[in-house]
């Protein structure tokens, strides 16, 4: 009974932030991405339950809120399609932007101070950092990544990137499954990528 109360009281609370957060989601298909990453979160939690649940939830909502003060122009030119577009200024502004929106947001939502802390510690630097200070920042990092492995992950992506979708995937496979820090992000990973390319056919188009 207790364990349910606490996974209704946790679901309420993801549902809150979403809806608190919504308005800044609309950009970059943040609304597509996030509820994917999200899932992938959850999954990964359930594998790690010495893991703060409540932290990797809130956390992997807001990770991307911050893209909301960007010019979506520059979002794509500077933060994906540019020769070093991961230590792009753009890249770094979405983290700082996504700390500077996410603590007034969980205040108004009665979170205290170390936990709004320890979220947004996790959001800065998600993309441009290079370790993970926490089991639940790995977690979210990876959660942030797993969504590209999708079938829809990789069609939303290929056009931030320019690619067919059998580049793109040849590109999953080179580059960031190698920088997964979990091994079960990387098991989930390979075995989304396998459905993609099957779906997507990318050995012929």
């Amino acid at each position: 009974m207790a364990t349910q109360t606490a996974t209704s009281t946790r679901m309420k609370a993801y549902k809150d932030v979403f809806q608190a957060a919504e308005k800044y989601m609309r950009v970059r298909k943040n609304d597509v991405h996030i509820p994917i990453s999200f899932h992938y979160a959850m999954r990964l939690a359930d594998r790690y339950p010495d893991a703060d649940r409540l932290l990797v939830g809130v956390a992997i909502i807001l990770h991307d809120i911050g893209w909301y003060s960007i010019d979506e122009e520059d979002i794509f030119k500077k933060g994906f399609q540019s020769e070093n577009f991961m230590q792009s200024d753009v890249r770094y502004l979405h983290e700082s932007e996504g700390v500077r929106l996410a603590k007034p947001l969980l205040k108004d939502l009665g979170y205290d101070e170390e936990f709004i802390d320890r979220v947004c510690t996790i959001i800065d630097g998600h993309d441009t950092r290079g370790f993970a200070k926490s089991l639940e920042d790995e977690i979210v990092r990876d959660a942030d990544k797993l969504w590209r492995f999708t079938h829809t992950g990789v069609s939303v992506a290929c056009d931030w990137f320019k690619q067919t979708p059998g580049q793109y995937c040849a590109r999953l496979h080179t580059d960031i499954i190698p920088v997964l820090h979990l091994k079960e992000s990387k098991e989930m990973a390979k075995i989304e990528l396998t459905e993609t390319e099957k779906m997507l056919q990318t050995d012929i188009l």
